[in-house]
């Protein structure tokens, strides 16, 4: 029978993606077969599996650890945010459209329960032993009748929970002792065992807290997990959204900055240029930040017209023009590479209430948002400026693109599952401008450099000759993490709690 370990969290961002994703690893490299499951997210940054559906970048990376293909069973629902009383409905990797908080408390969401629990009993059959992240907080009174994602999915897989709190946070006894408090009797009793989480310092300045929580809660402290930084897993949400920059910040030769659109999306399509040596990666909301830069992104967006308004209105419309006019460059991915054109239209409302506006005018072509969601990897070969290998990468967006004049070329050819070729995006001659809708594009290690090697180049700088691997440098960081878990968990008490007793033989 397949066994279920559950992690919910006492708030959002305490490391509930993090521990899954080393659970999985851990339990893989036990000798069984797990996948990983989140039944509701709440995310902007997506991923698309390799059958061209859409789940939370979160459960494709969780999958990663757990040797297996991504699936949209391991996330039935994502629910990603238009407006802040609205959001897309994605179920089991297709768009559906769009639900108002209002119209998911008034009963909507029971289609979504039976999605839940079809995928997950999809999953059951096929794995030994399921990894459960929850959402949040277990406990939002106010939002508990109608939760989706927690002590419900718990109940539903028999699960053995493990509570994690972040001590960075402060307040870690507060934490958890209210959140198992607030449980009802039942939910209380599945909490098999506590983890305290970015623990800095020597952790056994800590036992005389675990023994605290132990008699407390009658619940045991399996774990104190070290805090480790700069682990180059993909964050789920926008509270990992942090300042950024490069991997040698006092040696940094060019500087790119990224613009922070309101409903920024797959924000980690960048994480690579963070381990890239002498860059300085940096977000921009205001004109003033983006002075001094070398190259500018504009990143993908959930809400492209509403958040081109908001460029607008910031000023950022201007300063960018300005860029590229002084011989800066920009690339423009997805909704950002929408933005650079010269008009955008939404006429059904599909993204947002603005229905029109004017693009950022540096490319001659138009975007009209479609009802039909394009999700699906690619083979992509770079011409022009860019010609050399080939690539992969996925698309995942709304709205066609329209070129207005033969002087726009395309910035790629693309070769389908199918067998189809067509064309992608847009490039200057010069290379400053792209603009392209394919996501994945800096994970792509050779194309990262001829771009680098670009911009030194129109800064008289010497040539790259080599990059960092970042397929590399996650799988190395997904190990690390899991090993850090490991040494810093009774893993065997865990195995025991959950039902599965020892390791087996891989």
């Amino acid at each position: 029978m397949t066994k279920a370990i559950m992690v919910v969290g006492t708030s959002s961002h305490v490391g509930k993606s993090l521990l899954a994703t080393a659970l999985c690893r851990i339990v893989w490299e036990a000798g069984w077969k797990v996948a990983p499951f989140k039944s509701q997210n709440m995310s902007l940054n997506a991923a698309v599996t390799p059958d061209g559906f859409e789940i939370g970048r979160a459960q494709a990376v969780q999958a990663r650890a757990a040797g297996i293909d991504p699936s949209p069973h391991m996330n039935p629902v994502l629910l990603k945010p238009t407006s802040r009383h609205q959001s897309q409905v994605v179920l089991r990797g297709v768009a559906v459209g769009n639900m108002e908080v209002r119209e998911y408390f008034r009963g909507g969401k029971q289609a979504l329960w039976e999605a839940i629990v079809g995928s997950y009993e999809e999953l059951a059959s096929r794995f030994d032993v399921i990894v459960i992240e929850g959402a949040g907080s277990p406990v939002e009174m106010n939002l508990k009748p109608n939760d989706l994602a927690n002590m419900r999915v718990a109940e539903m897989a028999d699960a053995c929970v493990i509570l994690v709190a972040d001590i960075e946070r402060g307040g870690v006894f507060a934490s958890v002792v209210g959140t198992l408090q607030l449980l009802d009797e039942a939910e209380r009793a599945r909490v098999k065992g506590i983890v305290i989480n970015k623990f800095r310092g020597d952790p056994q300045l800590f036992e005389e807290g675990k023994k605290w929580l132990a008699e407390r809660t009658g619940v045991p402290v399996l774990g104190v997990i070290p805090h480790v930084s700069d682990l180059a897993i993909s964050e789920e949400d926008s509270l990992g959204l942090a300042p950024r920059h490069g991997a040698e910040d006092a040696e940094a030769t060019l500087r790119i900055g990224v613009v922070r659109l309101p409903h920024v999306a797959n924000f980690t399509d960048f994480d690579p240029l963070l381990y890239e040596v002498g860059i300085h990666l940096v977000w921009v909301t205001t004109p003033f930040e983006m002075e001094g830069l070398d190259a500018v992104i504009v990143p993908g967006s959930k809400s492209t017209l509403s958040d081109m308004v908001w460029m607008r209105t910031c000023g950022l419309d201007v300063a960018l023009r300005k860029h590229y006019d002084r011989g800066g460059f920009v690339l423009g991915i997805c909704g950002g590479f929408q933005m650079l054109g010269e008009r955008l239209e939404d006429p059904d409302q599909v993204e947002s209430s603005v229905m029109r506006t004017e693009g950022l005018g540096l490319l001659a072509m138009e975007t009209v948002m479609t009802r039909t969601k394009a999700t699906r990897w690619v083979v992509a070969e770079p011409i022009g400026s860019f010609a050399g290998e080939k690539m992969k990468g996925y698309e995942m967006h709304m709205g066609t693109t329209r070129v207005l004049t033969e002087a726009v070329q395309p910035f790629a050819r693309l070769t389908l599952a199918s067998g189809e070729v067509t064309s992608d995006g847009a490039v200057a001659k010069d290379g400053r401008l792209v603009g392209t809708y394919l996501h994945h594009l800096f994970h792509n290690d050779e194309w990262r450099l001829r771009w680098l090697n670009l911009i030194r180049s129109a800064k008289g700088m010497d040539m790259a000759t080599a990059t960092t691997s970042f397929d590399r440098v996650e799988e190395d960081a997904i190990a690390h993490f899991a090993q850090v878990v490991a040494d810093n968990m009774d893993i065997e008490r865990l195995f025991a709690l959950s039902g599965l007793g020892k390791a087996v033989e891989a």
